[in-house]
C-alpha cells in the first residue's frame, strides 16, 4: 500500500463510514501560530489540528535542535491524547507540500502504527467539505503504550560515522543552505562532512508527489550503488528529512533511517566538524 492517499481516495473512504482520524499538519517556521489559525479558518471537514512544536516535538534543550523528537513516554502521551486507535486510518495533510505531514507520518509509522498514510497534495487538492469549526480530539479510551522509534539514527553514530563511511547522509535542505549561504535559521552554517545534497521540493511536481516510478529513477540516479537501508536523511530540525524518507518508501526504497536532531543539534557542538 503507498504511503499516499489521493483525495478522491480520501473521500470514498470518508463516506463509507471507515475510521478515519485526519490531521491538519499545517505548520509556518516563520510563524508559529500560523498554522493553527489556518485551521480554524478552514480546514477538512471532521480534521483535528497537530501542532509541529506542542505535539510533534520535545523539550528543547539548546542542544537536541529545533525540534527534537518527544521521548516515546511523551509521544505516546500525546497520541493517547489525539485519539489515536491502533485499527484507525490516520490521514496527515498540510498545505507546504507535505512537509509537516511527512513528519507525522514517520512519527506514527517508526513508532508502530502502520496504517497511516499522507494525503497527496494537501489541502490544495482536496474539493470535498471544508469545516469551520475546530474539532477538539478525542483521548483513546485504551492508554498507548511507549515504543521506541524505529528507524532513529543518534548523533554519535552520525559522528562515527564520518570515520566509518558505512552509510551515506542526505542533506534534505536548499543547496544554499547546504553549502552554508543564506543561513537564517540555524546560528551556523554548513553541512555535516560527507553528506550529499537532495532538495526535498526535487520529489514533487507543483504539490503532488512526482510518480513512484520517477521518483524512483531520481533516487537511484542519485545514489548510484547505495542501498536504501544504507541511507541517513537529515535537514535542519528533522523535518523536510521525513519527506525525502516518504518520497523514498513512495518509489519502493524501504529501509532509510531518520538522524532526527539533524543540522540544528549538530552545529550547536563547537566540536563537531563542518564543511561548507
Amino acid at each position: 500500500m503507498s504511503p499516499l492517499i489521493t483525495a478522491n481516495q480520501l473521500e470514498e473512504i470518508i463516506n463509507s463510514g471507515e475510521d478515519v482520524l485526519l490531521c491538519d499538519c499545517r505548520f509556518d517556521l516563520a510563524d508559529t501560530s500560523a498554522g493553527k489559525k489556518a485551521y480554524e479558518e478552514g480546514h477538512i471537514l471532521g480534521a483535528i489540528y497537530v501542532d509541529l512544536d506542542q505535539d510533534l516535538s520535545g523539550e528543547k534543550t539548546g542542544q537536541n535542535g529545533r525540534h527534537p523528537l518527544p521521548s516515546p513516554e511523551d509521544w505516546a502521551q500525546t497520541k493517547t491524547r489525539l485519539g489515536l486507535n491502533q485499527n484507525s486510518l490516520v490521514v496527515a495533510y498540510d498545505k507546504q507540500g507535505s512537509v509537516y505531514a511527512s513528519r507525522l507520518w514517520w512519527m506514527l509509522k517508526a513508532t508502530g502504527h502502520a496504517n497511516v498514510r499522507v494525503l497527496d497534495g494537501g489541502l490544495d487538492a482536496w474539493n470535498g467539505p471544508i469545516g469551520v469549526m475546530p474539532r477538539q480530539p478525542t483521548p483513546a479510551p485504551q492508554k498507548i503504550e511507549p515504543m521506541p522509534y524505529v528507524g532513529l539514527v543518534s548523533v554519535d553514530a552520525v559522528l562515527e560515522n564520518i570515520h566509518t563511511k558505512k552509510q551515506v547522509v542526505i542533506d534534505a535542505r536548499a543547496q544554499d543552505r547546504f553549502h552554508g549561504q543564506n543561513e537564517t535559521l540555524d546560528p551556523v552554517g554548513g553541512h555535516i562532512p560527507g553528506a550529499l545534497n537532495h532538495f526535498f521540493k526535487d520529489n514533487l511536481s507543483a504539490s503532488l508527489f512526482k510518480a513512484p516510478e520517477h521518483l524512483y529513477k531520481d533516487f537511484v540516479d542519485f545514489l548510484g550503488p547505495i542501498k536504501a537501508s544504507d541511507v541517513i536523511h537529515q535537514c535542519g530540525s528533522g523535518v523536510t528529512a521525513c519527506h525525502n524518507l516518504l518520497a523514498m518508501e513512495v518509489a519502493g526504497l524501504k529501509g532509510s533511517r531518520l538522524y532526527a536532531g539533524s543540522w540544528s543539534e549538530w552545529c550547536a557542538d563547537p566540536s563537531r566538524p563542518i564543511e561548507t
